[in-house]
Parts: C-alpha cells; structure tokens; sequence
C-alpha cells in the first residue's frame, strides 16, 4: 500500500477511501487504526473543505475491507474515478518532487556558501543545476521515494523520511547529470533532452568539466546537510562513493573498446558488451536508487542487497539494449536526442547481435561503413540491420527478457517486496524514450 503523505491540514480533516463508485470518510483517527488493507487501497488525505464537487460520503462505520474488489480501488493521489481532480489534495510524489528541486537549487546556490566572492561562481552553478538536471524522465530519483513506500509501512513514514527520500532522489538525478554532461562531451553528440548538449553552448564549450565536478561536488553537500545525522549516512556516502566509480570504470570499458575512427570489430563481443552496460549502466540507473530506499529503510543485509542487486542489474541490461535500440530506431522527437551509436563505433546490442547472424561478406560491409560519420555510411549500416531483422529480434528480446525479469523477482525478492522490482519494470518496458 502507498502511504498518503503527511501535510498540515485544517481542522476537522478527513480521512478519505477513494473507491470507484463512492468516496468514503471518516474522521482522521481511523488512519491510525491497525486495519489491515489490501495492497491496491490507498488512503489519501485531503483538506476536506477544499473539493471543489459534492461527493458521497457515509458516517456509518467503513465495510470490512474484503467487500472490496481489487478494481473498485483507485491508486491516484487526488483523483476520482472520474478523473475529477479536487484541489487541496495530497501531491502526487512527481509533483512533491519537482517542488523539491527548486528548494535544492536555492540552498545549493543562496543558503550554502554565502561567501560574496563566490557570487560569480554559485550563479555558474546555478545555470549548470537548472539547464542539466531537469528534463529527463526523473525514473531513477523518483524511484527512492518510490521504493521507499514499499518497504517502510505507512505508519512509520515520517514527513521527514519522504523529504530526505525526496533529497537523495534528486542527488542520484545530479549524478546522471555529471555523466551525462561528461560523458556527451567524450561521444561528441549534439542534443540531450531534447535541447543542445550543454558543451554546445556558445558560451560553455569545455569549461563543460568543470561544471560536471559542480554537479558531483553538489551531490555530497547536500547528503552531509540533510543526512548526516541519520544511521544510514555512511551506507548512502559509500553507496555513492562505489557507484560512481563503478560507472567511471563502465565508461572506461565503453571508451577503450570503441575508440573513434579505429573500427575493430572483433571487440564486440557480447561478454564486454555486458561488462560495459553492468558497470557503466545498471549500477547507478537501477541499484543504487533502490539501494539507497534500502538503507534509509533499515535494510542493510548483505544477503538482501545481493538478491536486489540480482534483479536490478539485470533490469539495467534490459534498458541498456532497449537505450541502443532507441539509438538507432527511436524518433529524435520523442527521445530528445539524435542518435550516433553507429557513427561514435559504439559497442552496441545491435552491432553484436549483428555480428553472430551475418555472412563473411555482410561483415565486410558493415567494417567499411562502421564508425564513420558520414550519412550514406549510416545508412547502409541500418539497412544491414533491417536485412538481418534486428528490430524482429530487438522485440523478441524484450518480450523474453520481461518474462525472465518477472521470474527473477520472485526467486529472488522473497523477503522484499515485490512491487519495488515490478514498478521499476513496468517503467521502462515497451518504453519508446
């Protein structure tokens, strides 16, 4: 069950069941009964006098909830099962989120360092904060507080729990700007999120690295301020500490294997392939935000990390190839980037793949054309691909890599729960961007 989030109310606030086909309250003390609800009911707590539409509402005492189906529940944060949206409502944790950002960017670049001859400075960190961070699908920050929900009960969810969780959302998302920023600097692309890529900017160029640093050194500023006084601190600095070095060695991987304008197609074997997408992908995109909610949960068994790392670091396979699928087949206009894994020689799921199906002379082929930049060149590559039926193969791989995930899930989350893992993977399959 999804906690509500604890805000101040008026007086006389309600407690409400939001069900299909009435609305329920009661007064405020049933939500700190012992009842045992299913895991699709959620309790959202709202300012009762602020709806803006007449609901029905009973005094008498709430069914047992094993009158309730499944389906009669609404999971929203504020909506009936009208869409009718009534204002006064709990946010949704997106909207929590994104709120909490703009409270970041001001500590970061107002409140922390007051020093005047840093002014210059913190308004550069400022314009890096607010043209890198934002903008992306916030998956991996979201998925703290997502996590957390899961595994901390209602009941023992403080409002300062979901703000630090908030917190260390958004320093994981700070960590993907850093790489981001570095990493577009190192393949040369154009767009990221749909805009320029920051180098790109007239007044940046490579001054760009520095900024990447601000970005890292932003993130352990604020786990010291608003963690450090909490059991889980050393495990989260770590935590990130190990991540970010296992995502530097994925990235040395990945430069090593392809490096421009030296096309060697033996090196694009399917075990560096992995080497490169564990390290320099799954570790920080899918364990480390679960693994942050993990700790801050309570939860520091060697043995249960490990079974979430299982799960996790296979999920980040799984986005990995559906990323280079996106690279070379997904619309520019949706994924907010151009694609140049053929032109940057990357080691990718689609030139590996290729390369265990083609002829001697398709090989030969795809080594003239590989690797450069040069439109025609790009062409034939992606013909090739579609003679050899990569996106047929691409789909195939996604449907059994589900399944496979599924099953991983219940092998090896026994003692988790399961919705951490499921909520992660329903995220990000079939995902066009």
């Amino acid at each position: 069950m999804k906690p509500w989030l604890p805000t101040p109310l008026v007086p006389h606030a309600k407690a409400f069941v939001v069900c299909s086909s009435e609305a329920i309250h009661r007064n405020e003390r049933l939500s700190n009964q012992n009842l045992q609800y299913p895991k699709t009911l959620r309790i959202v707590r709202c300012r009762a006098p602020h709806f803006d539409r007449k609901i029905n509402t009973v005094e008498e005492d709430l069914p047992a909830v094993t009158d309730y189906k499944p389906e009669d529940i609404i999971m929203g944060d504020n909506s009936c099962n009208d869409g009718t949206h009534h204002s006064g409502a709990v946010q949704s944790d997106p909207e929590l989120f994104d709120a909490q950002f703009q409270e970041l960017v001001k500590e970061i670049t107002e409140k922390d360092l007051t020093d005047p001859v840093l002014a210059d400075a913190l308004k550069r960190l400022r314009e890096v904060l607010l043209y890198n961070a934002p903008g992306g699908k916030r998956n991996r920050g979201l998925s703290v507080i997502g996590s957390l929900r899961e595994l901390v009960p209602p009941t023992k969810l403080t409002q300062d729990d979901v703000q630090r969780a908030l917190i260390v959302g958004w320093c994981i998302e700070l960590l993907q700007a850093f790489f981001l920023v570095a990493d577009d600097i190192m393949d040369a692309s154009v767009t990221r999120r749909g805009q320029p890529c920051w180098y790109k900017k007239e007044e940046v160029g490579m001054d760009a690295i520095n900024d990447a640093f601000l970005l890292e050194g932003a993130i352990y500023r604020l786990l010291r301020r608003h963690c450090r006084e909490q059991p889980y601190y050393i495990n989260l600095l770590e935590l990130f500490t190990e991540t970010s070095f296992q995502t530097e060695l994925g990235q040395a991987l990945d430069l090593m294997t392809a490096p421009p304008g030296q096309v060697d197609l033996n090196r694009f074997t399917l075990e560096r392939y992995k080497a490169i997408v564990k390290y320099k992908t799954a570790f920080y995109s899918f364990y480390l935000p679960v693994a942050a909610a993990m700790y801050m949960a309570g939860i520091n068994s060697e043995e249960e990390h490990n079974n979430a790392k299982h799960i996790l670091l296979e999920m980040g396979e799984f986005f990995q190839i559906q990323d280079d699928y996106l690279d070379c087949y997904g619309d520019p206009a949706v994924t907010g980037k151009i694609g140049t894994d053929i032109q940057d020689n990357k080691c990718s799921w689609l030139v590996v793949t290729a390369l265990g199906v083609m002829t001697p002379e398709q090989r030969a082929e795809l080594e003239s054309c590989y690797g450069h930049h040069d439109d025609a060149c790009v062409e034939k590559v992606k013909t090739l691909y579609n003679t050899l039926q990569i996106p047929t193969l691409y789909q195939q791989y996604e449907d059994e890599s589900y399944q496979r995930l599924q099953k991983l899930i219940v092998c090896h989350a026994q003692n988790l729960s399961h919705a951490v893992f499921l909520n992660f993977a329903k995220k990000i399959y079939k995902r066009n961007k």
